[in-house]
């Protein structure tokens, strides 16, 4: 072996223990971070805090299924329900930050800890994955009213002081609150009436025991086409797409008036930074499939894919949003 063959030899030599010692480094660091390069290597539960069958269901559903296409392992949605949110809240929060257990959230949840005593904190015990949609609700009213716009429902409550009342999911709620900013916004006051659900709320609704409220588009649509509920104006800042001939309430003549449910992933705090790195960028792939975009736009969302930095921008915001909403019209928990 000539001296230029040696030293080729020792260069390979010295280049393969380097590497050798690099990943004897790196993969102690990576397991010390509770990062297992193989991530994941077993189904992730995805806890949906509500009963199955409502639209945060749905959309959890739509999204993991697409989810362990690119993961490569099952997201198993588990329906935990009570206490408005809570229950699923508290069990995601206390579980192990391995990014095995994931919980989808909404606005609801950053609006109950404002209103009752609570086990969790969504900014203290979570970390931000990303914002998954955003969608409007609907004002629907009665169609016994003389009511076909926002403009006529403002008339109309005005000249009939105490005749109207407006449903709601239970006091404190995303809907109840949606209300209390438009009420302030147009200057008209009509009666909350609070129930345990939209679900119990509905049929009042079709009798006109109470005459109107602000539905999820994807619960109010079968109504709206049997006729049994008006639809008046969406809540977004633009026309939603699975009701383009409805006005927004702010070309409706409450300018500034935007108002949206929103849907997102969160994990435990302490979720090491390459696993919510990862469940994000794979989340963005899901938000861009042609099947899931369809999906969310028959139930009125519009999907966004933030980033987890962002998210936590978005929470931080909403929570400070509706804690002054609270407090300035007087809301207590019942």
């Amino acid at each position: 072996m000539n001296g230029t063959t040696v030293e080729s030899f020792l260069r390979l030599v010295t280049k393969a223990i380097a590497k050798t010692i690099l990943v004897a480094l790196l993969v102690p660091h990576a397991h010390a971070q509770g990062v297992n390069p193989a991530y994941p290597t077993k189904p992730i539960r995805m806890i949906v805090p509500l009963a199955a069958g409502g639209a945060m269901d749905a959309t959890a559903r739509g999204v993991g299924q697409k989810l362990s296409d690119y993961l490569g392992q099952a997201i198993v949605v588990d329906n935990q329900g009570g206490a408005g949110g809570a229950v699923g809240a508290q069990l995601a929060a206390q579980a192990a930050p391995d990014g095995y257990t994931l919980i989808m959230v909404s606005a609801n949840s950053v609006i109950h800890p404002l209103m009752y005593p609570a086990r969790f904190d969504t900014s203290r015990d979570f970390a931000a994955v990303s914002q998954i949609t955003t969608q409007p609700h609907v004002i629907v009213v009665n169609p016994g009213l003389p009511i076909g716009s926002v403009a006529e429902l403002i008339s109309y409550a005005k000249a009939n002081p105490g005749k109207l009342n407006y449903a709601s999911s239970g006091n404190g709620s995303l809907l109840h609150l949606m209300m209390e900013v438009f009420k302030h916004a147009s200057g008209i006051d009509i009666v909350h009436i609070p129930y345990k659900g939209m679900a119990a709320a509905y049929p009042d609704l079709f009798a006109g025991n109470t005459q109107l409220t602000f539905a999820s588009i994807i619960s109010a649509i079968p109504h709206i086409k049997a006729q049994r509920l008006r639809a008046v104006a969406v809540t977004s800042g633009q026309r939603a797409k699975a009701l383009p001939g409805i006005p927004t309430v702010a070309e409706s003549g409450v300018p500034g008036y935007a108002v949206t449910q929103w849907y997102g992933v969160l994990a435990p705090i302490r979720t090491p930074q390459p696993i919510v790195g990862r469940l994000n960028r794979e989340l963005i792939k899901v938000l861009q499939q042609p099947e899931v975009l369809a999906r969310l736009a028959a139930d009125g969302a519009e999907p966004v894919g933030s980033t987890p930095e962002q998210f936590t921008g978005h929470i931080k915001a909403e929570r400070d949003k509706w804690a002054r909403v609270i407090r300035q019209a007087g809301i207590r928990r019942e």
